[in-house]
């Protein structure tokens, strides 16, 4: 039966059991056509922590309904020791966590309204397991579209970019500290409460557990595909953003797997039927065409697909948000962007060059250069795109090219390979390709950040020898971007990025003596390679309104002690849902504060409040941790609290000490 022009009717079940092999249950939502025992569908599975029943609810809303009327069983399940489901959950990407998706697979698959067929599909964490089940191989798993995610989970997820320790390893830490300590809707559990007791005397604080492993060790190691792309036999359809922390996945993929196909365009950390910046693309329906294909062995015509469809933004001028970024969709029909050609632009004392020349530059930044660095995963939408590179600059050595004799379009990673001598045993580097605008306004690119300990990979560090000079090789991360003619490029180089990396233990300076830029070009064209349908969607949930969400971000400067913070509010509103009357509300707040001459003054402070009202009960909790360090050792402390009817009825206190580990 050919569904792709006749909707069916579709039904949907909130709260449908599956039962692991030791008696836990799972709780899925799914959305199906009411015809399927009688004419079986492709099952699509989105597996994830982040709670349906009030988390995922307005994306699930406009998208699997959409699918399951054009034949699909769309099948959201909360994990275990999640939502609505029972369980206990330890931290991300166990293989607990993989093998319940594999057994959740295998009953799906072989349900009687389901023809055998799976695919999984998921952003983020749905798109980080979606591989790494896909790598386990599971008979049923066909296909995958995976977005926004990661093939390595070390240097290329929110822990340690470069071997630095990025600072949403806290960040995301204490979101997760948040969120896995909710209680399951009182609605569809009688045990609701015993269940969520067991949550808060066992939910981990994974900042713990993520800082005990500062090198690309073993734990690592797991749920990195990269490790062996060859375990991957589902076909795969990833997508990325170039506002997303995510950018690097998809080339890799797409050169990595056999008849695996990319896509790449302006977005920040969303589904691109309703991403922003805009433009926005039919998501849906290129979904659909790889569902049809792969699931239902219908010839959609993706396998003639481009590998690459990549959107080239051009320039545009510094702003810590955009609503839409003016480009074009282009194409690589054979592999990604390894192939593109490189030029090579030589760092001298005067500036970025074609020629070699004599380069003798000090690096030596306060330890507040960053302040324009942006989210590292732009998300909540406020205003956390990078800002304008200027002050950053002013507090980096910087190598600028002379106006542009045409435009120049980037697409691929840049690298920058320097030969560096450090006063510091342990030290860090942050490079910054930047747009200049004829104004000097600028525009950061991209970036790559390095611990220069990891200069030789990140299994096994090793400090550096003071005065002694060192090759090392900076990448950045994917990008495509339009310089326009008459602008300049800027390479900034800094050995601070606050906030967005933990600083080094001490202050330093780093020398230069030798560098270049490898900067991959590409053919300028003037037109749309390429043009995908415009985007659709189900219908958007319904809910009632309590508390409007809204977004803050603004540095606070204390004149007396030097203190530089930047703070963070992202209220998500709270509101009701329409349909089965759940009330749930969301803060989240960050404060991160350093002394522009003290590394060891960095501290990080994460408070979220949560709210679940329904039937007079009313549930919240309140999660908050703290970090700070001296030379020789991290400090974590975290509390947990829980109120029923404004009651407190759980609190637990955690603290750690981690000694520092070259980083």
């Amino acid at each position: 039966m050919s569904t792709g022009n006749t909707l069916r009717d579709i039904e949907e079940d909130p709260d449908f059991g599956i039962t692991l092999s030791d008696g836990c249950r799972l709780s899925a939502r799914i959305w199906r056509p009411r015809d399927a025992e009688a004419h079986p569908v492709p099952v699509i599975l989105e597996y994830l922590p982040y709670r349906k029943r009030d988390g995922t609810t307005a994306r699930d809303a406009l998208t699997h309904p959409w699918f399951a009327e054009r034949g699909y069983a769309c099948v959201r399940v909360d994990m275990r020791g999640n939502g609505d489901s029972e369980g206990l959950m330890e931290d991300e990407y166990t293989p607990q966590e993989l093998s319940d998706a594999v057994e959740v697979i295998t009953q799906l698959a072989a349900a009687k309204w389901c023809n055998g067929s799976v695919g999984m599909m998921g952003i983020s964490w749905g798109g980080f397991n979606g591989l790494q089940v896909a790598a386990l191989a599971p008979e049923p798993l066909k296909a995958v579209i995976t977005l926004c995610s990661t093939v390595d989970r070390y240097a290329d997820d929110i822990h340690y970019k470069g071997g630095c320790l990025l600072n949403e390893n806290l960040g995301w830490g204490a979101t997760m500290w948040s969120y896995s300590s909710r209680a399951p809707d009182p609605a569809l559990r009688d045990n609701w409460r015993d269940l969520w007791l067991q949550r808060l005397e066992n939910e981990p604080f994974l900042p713990s557990v993520w800082l005990r492993h500062q090198h690309r060790d073993a734990y690592w190691q797991h749920g990195s595909v990269c490790e062996d792309y060859s375990a991957i036999k589902a076909k795969v359809l990833a997508i990325g953003g170039w506002g997303d922390a995510y950018k690097n996945a998809v080339p890799k993929l797409v050169e990595a797997l056999p008849g695996a196909k990319g896509i790449v365009g302006p977005w920040v950390h969303k589904y691109p039927h309703f991403a922003v910046p805009e433009p926005r693309i039919g998501f849906l329906q290129e979904a659909l065409r790889w569902w049809d294909h792969w699931l239902k062995r219908e010839n959609s015509g993706v396998e003639d697909d481009p590998d690459y469809r990549a959107y080239l933004m051009d320039g545009a001028r510094p702003a810590r948000w955009y609503t839409e970024r003016p480009g074009r969709w282009i194409v690589e029909a054979d592999g990604a962007t390894s192939h593109i050609p490189h030029r090579t632009l030589h760092l001298t004392d005067q500036g970025l060059s074609d020629t070699p020349g004599k380069l003798d530059a000090k690096v030596a930044s306060p330890q507040d250069c960053g302040a324009e660095s942006g989210e590292y995963c732009a998300i909540w939408l406020g205003p956390e795109m990078p800002g304008d590179q200027r002050g950053d600059d002013a507090m980096s050595a910087c190598f600028d090219t002379g106006p542009l004799d045409h435009d120049t379009d980037i697409l691929g990673a840049a690298r920058v390979v320097l030969r560096l001598a450090s006063d510091q045993p342990q030290a860090q580097i942050a490079v910054r390709l930047s747009h200049v605008h004829p104004d000097g306004a600028t525009t950061r690119i991209t970036y790559g950040v390095l611990n220069l300990s990891h200069r030789d990979g990140p299994a096994q560090p090793s400090p550096l020898e003071s005065g002694a000079p060192y090759e090392v090789e900076v990448m950045l991360d994917q990008i495509a971007y339009r310089v326009p003619q008459g602008h300049r490029l800027r390479v900034s180089i800094s050995n601070s990025y606050w906030p967005l990396i933990w600083p080094a233990p001490v202050a330093g300076t780093l020398t230069l003596d030798r560098g270049e830029l490898q900067l991959p070009v590409r053919r300028t064209t003037r037109q749309d390679e390429y043009r995908f349908q415009p985007p659709v969607a189900a219908d958007p949930w319904e809910v009632e309104t309590l508390r409007e969400a809204s977004n803050d971000r603004y540095r606070h400067v204390n004149m007396v002690t030097g203190l530089v913070s930047l703070v963070i509010e992202d209220d998500f509103g709270k509101v009701r849902d329409a349909d089965h009357g759940l009330i749930s509300g969301s803060i989240a707040r960050e404060r991160w504060t350093i002394q522009p001459d003290n590394p060891l003054s960095a501290r990080g402070d994460c408070h979220w409040t949560d709210e679940l009202e329904r039937d007079g009960i009313k549930l919240r909790t309140e999660t908050t941790c703290l970090m700070w360090s001296d030379a020789s050792n991290f400090y974590l402390s975290a509390r947990l609290e829980a109120y029923e009817n404004d009651t407190l009825i759980y609190e637990r206190d955690h603290s750690d000490q981690i000694a520092r580990d070259h980083v």
